[in-house]
């Protein structure tokens, strides 16, 4: 697939929003959220800044962005439109806890529960985009029973490592926050590798044997392209990427984005609250951002659409 810089940009900055966004209300609900009310504005004015952004460039690939609005009539059979419909509730219960939290200091109470409700919805946001991947049966490799926990834990995980640096940045650092940023990455390391290693394993699911019902595998060949030339299909259905340099950049990939930010976070936490640590926390998200950025483009650009068989590949 034609590795889309919009859709990129939406899938990894409004992941990390809504992870950001999922770790404040839990830790508003759990009493543990910072008294000071600065924390307050940026790290909700970052996470919903970075939800936003994302939520928008998602319309820079439509064909018509005038027309995106149709896409919320959909819910019973689209899960793109069940992702609108979950982004746009969202911002209700967040943006309510936000500002309680924010201008009136409280998070206890009926406050807490807006603040799970507010968690529980940005959970099944992202789940929601998860799925619009996932349930495309034309790319086999998104059908992949690693995708949707993969986009829920990279989501957590870079949202939780902004927390970290966040938190570092006010002084109000807590070791847990820490803890689970890296137990969010170390899980997301563990997913993502695991998919690399499926993908990677499998040379394509489907054939031209199997597309058109006719004969075994390897007795069914295209005779003659249907087009002489490049066509929009072919621009964006069969986007080629040289398999050593996937391979190079799934190593850079997983050195920015999984080993730089785990040995960022166990160094945070031994250093405790300091400017070293803000300092090192800052480098992390600097890394994981290009490294998740890398993942992304990796995980559209090596997928393969079955409408490529009938333009000459052998499997997908």
């Amino acid at each position: 697939m034609h590795p889309a810089f919009s859709v990129i940009f939406f899938t990894t900055a409004s992941g990390a929003g809504y992870g950001l966004l999922f770790l404040l209300c839990l830790l508003g609900a759990a009493g543990r959220f910072p008294s000071d009310p600065w924390f307050g504005v940026i790290a909700f004015g970052l996470a919903f800044g970075l939800v936003s952004a994302g939520l928008l460039s998602s319309t820079f690939h439509l064909g018509h962005p005038e027309r995106a609005w149709r896409a919320f009539t959909q819910w019973r059979s689209s899960w793109l439109s069940r992702e609108g419909i979950a982004a746009i509730v969202t911002y209700v219960p967040t943006g309510v806890f936000a500002a309680a939290a924010i201008l009136l200091g409280r998070t206890e109470g009926i406050f807490a529960a807006v603040a799970i409700v507010g968690a529980l919805s940005c959970a099944v946001t992202v789940y929601c985009t998860a799925k619009i991947y996932a349930s495309l049966r034309a790319i086999p490799r998104w059908t992949s029973a690693w995708v949707v926990p993969g986009y829920l834990l990279l989501g957590l995980a870079t949202g939780a490592l902004l927390l970290t640096f966040l938190t570092h940045v006010f002084g109000a650092a807590q070791r847990s926050i820490d803890s689970l940023t890296f137990a969010a990455f170390a899980a997301a390391a563990l997913v993502k590798t695991s998919y690399w290693r499926s993908m990677l394993a499998t040379s394509g699911e489907s054939t031209a044997a199997s597309a058109t019902g006719l004969g075994r595998p390897g007795l069914v060949r295209l005779l003659d392209a249907p087009h002489t030339e490049s066509n929009y299909l072919l621009q964006e259905m069969g986007y080629r990427v040289a398999r050593r340099h996937a391979d190079r950049l799934r190593i850079i990939a997983g050195l920015l984005l999984f080993a730089v930010p785990l040995a960022s976070t166990l160094g945070t936490t031994i250093l405790g609250p300091g400017t070293t640590a803000v300092f090192v926390a800052g480098i992390s998200v600097l890394s994981a951002s290009i490294g998740v950025l890398i993942e992304r483009w990796l995980f559209f650009a090596e997928a393969r659409h079955t409408v490529t068989l009938y333009y000459g590949e052998n499997t997908a």
